[in-house]
Order: C-alpha cells, then structure tokens, then sequence
C-alpha cells in the first residue's frame, strides 16, 4: 500500500536548479536509501516532504492518517530535563491515562465504603474503558521500551539521569532520534543517523530499522548500513532522480554498468562526429556547388544530432595518492601494557600490541573509551598513565583530526596550503586543489565558510602532501560523500606505508583494514582479518558462551528442535502465499498501467463504447488489486 508519492517535484533557489520532475511512491514498509553527492538536494527533498520548504511545481500525497518523522542532520535540542525524562516526554498522553487511573482507583476506593452502586459502577465503567486503553497503548511495557532504545543508542545506566543540557553535541543528536523511534510514525526520514553512533550502536539501529513496522526513507553515506536496511536506492543526481531495486551494493553494480554503457555510448557518438565532420571537410576542399550542398546537408544532421554529455566529465572525483617519502623499518610501533587515566577516571588499561610495515590496521571500539586519545599518546602530544611506547626506525607520522583543528579558520584554502609548504608555486597549488574539487575562485574561499566534506579534502590533501609513512586517521570518512569514501579507499589500498585507523564506517574497515584492534577498558583484542573476519569471530566467541551458559537435556533439545520445524513448516507456507499475492499484485498493477496508457490512445478515448469497456475493466482489476492488498497486509502482519 502506497503512504506517500510524489508526482512531478520541481525546486529551484534563483537559477540554481535542485530538483526537476521527482516522481516516486513509497509503500508502507519500505525502506529506502536515498543517496547523491554533498549539494544533490538530498535533505531539500526532506524539508519539502516535511512542509518546511515550499515546492514550485509538483504534489505530494500522503496517506490519511500518516503521520512523519524526521530527524535532521543537525539538531538542537534544549531542556533541562534528563535523558530518561526527556524521553519520557513522548509517552505524555500514556503517563496522564497512567495518572487517571490512579485517581480513578482513589475514587473507586471512597465510593465502595460508601455504597453508591450507581456512581460506582459508572467509575467501574470508566476505569474498565481507561484500563483497555491503557494497556493497548503498552501502558505497563513503555519505560522498559525507553530504556531499551536509550542503550540501544549507546546511553548507560548511569548516564540516564545525567540533565540534557550537560551533553555533547553527538549525544543530544542521539537523544533526538531515541525520541523521533520511540514516536513511531508512519514514515521515518532519517538523515545521516548513524552520524554520532559507535559501531555496536550502529549495528542495534540496523536491527531496529529492518523489523520497524513502517516506512523508512534513509539518507546516508555508511553504505554498510545502507546493504543492511534497505531494500530500494534513491539516486539524486544533476536534479534528477533514479531509482534501483536492491541495497546499496546492488546499485553500485547497476550504476556501474550504466556508466560503462553511457561512456562506450559517447565514445561511439565522438567518433561518429569526428567521421562526419572529417568528411565535411573534405566535401568543402573540393569545391564545386553539388559537395557544397552534401557538406551543408551534413553540417545540419550534426548540428540536430542530440549530444551526450561525457559521463566522465559529469562525474568529478577527488584524485588522491598517498606516497611516503621514504620506507620505515619492519617494526613502525610496539606498546606494552599501556593504561590512561584522567582524574582518577580510567579509560584504559593494559593495551598492548604491535604494528608492523604495511599493515592497514581498523582500531574500533564504543565512544568514549579513548580512541582517539591512544592516538595522541602515539604522536607524543600526551603521556601515558603507564606502559611504554617505542616507534620504529625511521617512522613518520601523519595525522588525521575528524575535528580538522588543525585547519585555521582565519585563512583562505590557498593561503592554508601555501603556508604549510611554501617550497610549491602557485601553478603546482593550483592544480593540487583541482585534483580536490576547488575549482576557479574556489580557492579563496575562507576556511570558516566551508563545508564539512570541503573541510576533510583540504585535511586530506595537506594529509597527501605531508608524504608519511605511518598515518593515525580518525574517522576520515566523516563528513564525506560516498564518492569521495571510494576514491580515499582506493588511495589507501594502494599506500605503501602504514595505516592506523579509528572508524565507525564498517565498509571502509571492510575494504581497507587487514587487522582489527578491539579497544575496552580491558584491553586490546586483535583479530587479523578484516571487519567481516572480526564479525565472524565475535559471534563465533558469543555462541560458545552461550552454549557453555545454557547446557540443555536431550528432552528439552529435541522438543525444541520439533518446534522449530513445525514452525519452519509454518513460515514456508506464509512465504509461498506472500509470494504468489506479490506476483498477483505486480501482474494486476501492470494490466491497470497496461489499461491506462491505452486510454490515452486518441482512437481509445473518441470510442465511447470501447472507452468505457476499458474503464470497467479497470475498476474491477483495482477493485481486485485492493483486495489483494488487503491480504498481503494480512500475512504480513502475522
């Protein structure tokens, strides 16, 4: 069943276009990723579908009783409640029905010593009426549910009572969207949601999108999240958009192909043009009126033959190549029994591990536990509680600050990059910023004016420049479009040195890391693989614990393995019957398409009788298809 479609959307900011002619629909339980480059219109599109932002041309329907919720990129949320209040704040029309009842049990109470039957029953009645309610609405189950959420998102015990207006920018933004899930709407336009959440929160978040009982749009550049919750991709691109059945990874391969088809395509029509103008030429060397006529004729065709834009040149990537200046020894760094504390408050304890030349090496691990600080103990800029840290022979280290503090507010991005290597001239700068997308005038952009993802280039490139054979990068991907994270894989994978990463991004590790330190108070666990070997291991180690926690008798095991067929048995059925109404479903919402188009057809509609037989025909297949719709909800709802 469709909850929201789009017919035509058209946006425009002075003569910048944004979007031209959207058309989509979204069914209820679909999840969606909608995905572009930085600037493609991508949160427009929310704001629009949200009523903040007007449109020029187009509707939008949304179905009766739909309600949306959207959690925006950048969201300031100020109160002076806690974290568990703040949350409970949703659940305010329960926590007043809650409150009824108890008034409603006090009254009750006065009225049975006094014997009122009338008014007695008619509070009985009431309390009866409130208590069904109530307890439909989850009214005994919600602060276990707010609680659920609340850690799922990475919130402690202890941090629950901890007042809204003490928390990070990161963990209010994560208070929102616990707020925004345990809402419910119909339609969930999320935008970059696992921008301030670890890993083991992230992985919560997918499992909770994917059973959510409602649509989901999905904007965001963790393309691992993306394969794991979505079953639709919503491309943007030069305004327009494109839809792919299938995660992320599916639409890649596609997008892939496409853009192979469109460049042999171009090359094709190039050289088409190139014979034809060739022969142009030669018509009007050789003169007289019949070759002047044939090469005007030609000069016509041409000049009506629609172009093709090259799909290169309309997809503009970064060029980045990292290149130590030179090689360092077998050993770049070797920690032994390494602890941190700040104020009597523990981050760490007993870290050890080595690094050795070459390796690309993913340090994970929940926020807060020092990440980022292990990386300033390794640059020196701290000191270590205790433990020791020895770098090898000739290791240089270059470093990535996810907070680019290391870029000056105060100066121009050429001025920023001259002054840090002031041996390059202004060509060689030049032409370093285009290969990073600043263009022109680009150039003399003030820093404070950038962007996030203008930010991470110019870290990138300075990063590029610094010609290290050891890099410490902390979360890198932050902040950039998809594009810009498969160029930066690219130059990582083919770096020469070594790499030391801390990153939330689980398709960067997966594709870039060989070697996966796990960080916790405890310690270091190390796994050599990369993120996928990591999973694998983990939930390995998990299952023996459970085993070995929850020794069954033969009885009980072969009881529950009966159980487990005959509800295998049962699951089989309802997937066959879903699967036959959906192909019933397609093959009735083709025939209506089908009946549709055919009643555009001048010979169609200027035939009264014909015309309405079509009609009919229609009415019945929708009336059909309604039907069908209701029974799929039916057994998806099981």
């Amino acid at each position: 069943m469709i909850v929201l479609s789009c017919n035509n959307l058209s946006k425009s900011y002075v003569v910048d276009k944004i979007l031209d002619n959207i058309t989509f629909s979204i069914n209820n339980d679909e999840k969606v990723g909608l995905v572009g480059l930085n600037g493609a219109g991508k949160s427009t599109l929310f704001n629009i579908l949200t009523g903040n932002v007007s449109i020029d041309s187009g509707n939008i329907f949304i179905s009766k009783e739909c309600k949306l919720g959207y959690l925006e990129q950048q969201t300031y949320i100020e109160s002076q409640n806690s974290i568990l209040d703040e949350a409970m704040e949703v659940f305010k029309p329960i926590i007043d029905m809650e409150e009824k009842l108890r008034t409603l049990e006090q009254e009750i109470s006065i009225e049975a010593q006094q014997e009122n039957s009338n008014k007695l029953e008619k509070l009985m009645e009431s309390y009866s009426v409130l208590s069904e309610e109530f307890q439909g609405k989850n009214g005994y189950g919600f602060k276990s549910e707010i609680k659920g959420v609340l850690k799922g998102l990475g919130f402690t015990d202890d941090q629950l009572d901890k007042p809204i207006h003490q928390l990070s920018g990161g963990q209010k933004a994560r208070v929102s969207l616990a707020k925004l899930l345990l809402e419910k709407p119909d339609i969930l336009l999320l935008d970059e949601p696992t921008n301030h959440l670890d890993i083991q929160a992230i992985d919560w978040l997918e499992k909770y999108i994917r059973e959510y009982r409602g649509a989901a749009i999905i904007i965001s550049h963790d393309r691992y999240f993306l394969d794991n919750t979505v079953s639709k991709i919503f491309y943007l691109e030069n305004s327009n958009l494109s839809i792919y059945n299938g995660n992320y990874t599916t639409f890649m391969k596609k997008r892939k192909e496409e853009l192979e088809l469109l460049e042999k395509k171009y090359e094709e029509q190039q050289k088409e043009i190139s014979r034809q103008e060739d022969i142009i030429r030669r018509f009007m060397s050789y003169g007289g009126q019949r070759y002047v006529r044939q090469a005007q004729s030609r000069q016509k065709m041409l000049d009506k033959m629609q172009k093709l834009d090259s799909p290169a040149a309309s997809n503009k990537r970064s060029k980045i190549r990292f290149e130590p200046s030179i090689q360092s020894g077998n050993d770049v760094v070797s920690i032994e029994n390494l602890s941190k504390s700040f104020e009597n408050i523990d981050l760490f304890n007993n870290v050890s591990f080595n690094i050795y030349k070459g390796e690309k090496v993913g340090l994970i691990g929940p926020n807060g536990i020092g990440k980022t600080t292990l990386f300033k103990i390794i640059m020196g800029n701290i000191s270590p509680t205790d433990g020791s840290i020895t770098l090898g022979h000739h290791v240089n280290i270059g470093y990535y600050d996810q907070e680019q503090s290391d870029l000056n507010s105060q100066k121009t991005i050429v001025d920023e990059i001259w002054d840090d290597y002031p041996n390059l001239n202004h060509y060689q700068i030049r032409t370093l910023l285009a290969q990073f997308l600043f263009l022109g005038d680009d150039i003399f952009k003030d820093i404070s004016d950038l962007s996030g993802g203008e930010r991470s280039r110019i870290s990138l490139l300075k990063l590029m420049l610094s010609k290290s054979n050891f890099l410490l990068m902390d979360e890198p991907t932050n902040h950039l479009d998809i594009d810009s994270k498969e160029v930066l894989e690219d130059a990582l994978l083919n770096y020469d040195g070594t790499l030391l990463v801390i990153s939330h991004d689980r398709y960067f590790l997966n594709k870039v890391t060989n070697k996966i330190l796990d960080l916790s108070k405890c310690g270091i666990t190390e796994y050599l693989g990369n993120y996928s070997y990591y999973l694998e291991k983990k939930n390995a180690s998990l299952s023996v614990e459970d085993e070995n926690s929850n020794e069954k008798t033969k009885t009980q095991i072969k009881a529950e393995r009966k159980k487990e067929k005959e509800q295998e048995k049962i699951e089989r059925q309802l997937r066959k019957k879903v699967k036959l109404l959906e192909e019933n479903i397609s093959k009735h919402e083709e025939s209506i398409s089908e009946l549709e188009n055919l009643m555009c057809d001048p010979n169609i509609y200027s035939n009264h009788q014909k015309s309405n037989e079509i009609h009919q025909e229609i009415l019945k297949l929708k009336t059909e298809l309604e039907n069908l719709y209701t029974d799929w909800m039916d057994l998806t709802e099981c």
